[in-house]
């Protein structure tokens, strides 16, 4: 699914970050936090450049947008949705140079859980993105049939990525 050789070379050297691999291993929506963010980035790459949209920054920052490890672990449910961005934009900012519309994608990505609203219409659309993955994992993760029509819905948002 991913091997698309643009989108490849956008993320390369994140991919390639051991400190992002450690990701592999943290579990996250039924699946781990590794493969959540490549989804992330991978729809948001499909959309942001089929719409032309500032793609390069929006998919390096789509798949920077959870890049914790255990930082929030001690840390109750709803604190560490508010919480988790602010460590994601720390740790990228350690490995990478950002753009002021990559750093306001990664910390408003939980926006309105977050209070403050993005800058960008990029941010809003990662954000959309995030979401719809997530609840697309955990509708997978738990095995649980939703009702016809929303489950018709998830996969009618997430094919328009995957083609």
């Amino acid at each position: 699914m991913y091997s698309n050789s643009e989108f490849l070379k956008i993320c390369d050297d994140i991919l390639s970050n051991s400190d992002f691999n450690k990701l592999k291993f943290c579990k996250h929506h039924g699946i781990t936090r590794y493969e959540h963010s490549l989804r992330v980035a991978y729809y948001t790459y499909k959309f942001t450049k089929k719409f032309h949209f500032n793609y390069v920054d929006c998919t390096r920052a789509a798949l920077l947008h959870d890049f914790f490890t255990d930082e929030v672990n001690n840390l109750g449910g709803f604190k560490r949705l508010v919480e988790h961005p602010k460590y994601a934009l720390i740790n990228s900012k350690k490995y990478y140079e950002l753009t002021s519309v990559q750093e306001d994608i990664i910390i408003k990505h939980m926006f309105p859980i977050t209070l403050i609203p993005p800058k960008y219409i990029e941010s809003y659309i990662v954000d959309f993105i995030d979401d719809v993955a997530s609840i697309y994992e955990r509708i997978h993760s738990t095995g649980v049939q939703l009702s016809g029509a929303f489950n018709a819905l998830i996969v009618l948002i997430t094919g328009i990525f995957i083609k």
